[in-house]
């Protein structure tokens, strides 16, 4: 596993980062605990050091199965990433969509990022993962009921009292980040990114190239798709959001299977899979240097490009 810092801070992340949305089992199908906690232990074993949670994932399950999961682990050695600004108890702040928890009751999410309610969603988030600080502390998505300044406050009081160690921003533009800047040091940005999303490279991720700022990339696979191993009429557990994800048509399930078929040839002569090669571009982008793992990548670059989904 390779490690690296997080923007301009002292603070190392494994590259690959176990991401516990599905863990929780919200949206995904429903999750079977033993085997989320194994999994979690398993990645760590070989070398996942850092794992990315929210309340939300699960409404608190998920942080509860990492909780489980890192118990008896060296501290100092995990790196835990979770996030504030998604409730589901109560109609506050700006509603975002209609769901169904767990038990299949429905919830409906709301974007609510005030100061007291994220002092409160960090005692929570402390308590269910069982430890008394989060290494790195997110803004799940924009609130636009509140001023980022007003939540950034409350991330600052947060780090004096050593309960957060740095602090993060998830799905935010240019002028967001920099708005949150002008309270505390933002060290990274949690945005979508893969070879079928790359629309960061335009302003986002140049901006952090610039100015210092990671950008953690999620769902680099496509939630799977980009593994090859989702065939066109794959059958989706009840309650797993893909069924209804734009990218998960049958057409466009058929055209990605083709251009993953263009680059098996590379994989295959790397000894690797699939999925192992999306994540190592991934990894390896450099904003302008997109393409410099692999060679034949580069001639393959117009094709990616043209997949327009």
């Amino acid at each position: 596993m390779e490690y690296r810092k997080l923007g301009n801070t002292d603070l190392e992340v494994s590259t690959i980062i176990f991401g516990a949305w599905a863990a929780g089992g919200w949206m995904w199908g429903g999750v079977e605990r033993g085997e989320a906690v194994d999994a979690i232990r398993q990645a760590y074993e070989n070398g996942v050091t850092s794992i990315d949670t929210a309340p939300v994932y699960g409404q608190g399950l998920s942080e509860e199965i990492v909780g489980e999961a890192i118990k008896g682990l060296p501290r100092d050695k995990v790196q835990l990433l979770t996030k504030f600004g998604l409730r589901w108890d109560k109609p506050v702040g700006e509603f975002y969509f209609q769901s169904k928890d767990n038990t299949g009751k429905e919830i409906d999410i709301y974007k609510h990022a005030g100061k007291e309610q994220v002092i409160a969603e960090c005692e929570s988030s402390l308590r269910r993962l069982g430890t008394d600080y989060i290494d790195l502390y997110q803004i799940h998505w924009p609130d636009p009921s509140t001023p980022i300044e007003e939540s950034m406050e409350a991330v600052a009081q947060l780090i004096q009292q050593g309960k957060v160690r740095y602090a993060g921003v998830c799905n935010c533009n240019e002028e967001q980040l920099e708005a949150a800047d002008n309270v505390l040091n933002i060290v990274s940005d949690q945005v979508p990114y893969s070879m079928l999303n790359r629309s960061i490279e335009e302003v986002v991720l140049p901006y952090c190239l610039a100015n210092g700022k990671a950008i953690l990339a999620y769902s680099p696979l496509e939630r799977g798709l980009l593994t090859g191993k989702i065939r066109p009429g794959h059958k989706f557990a009840e309650g797993d959001h893909r069924v209804t994800h734009r990218l998960y048509t049958e057409e466009n399930i058929r055209r990605i299977n083709d251009l993953l078929e263009k680059l098996k040839p590379i994989a295959d002569a790397n000894n690797a899979t699939l999925g192992q090669l999306v994540l190592r571009w991934t990894i390896e982008n450099r904003g302008l240097r997109r393409f410099w793992l692999v060679p034949e990548m580069q001639a393959r670059q117009s094709k990616m490009q043209g997949l327009q989904i």
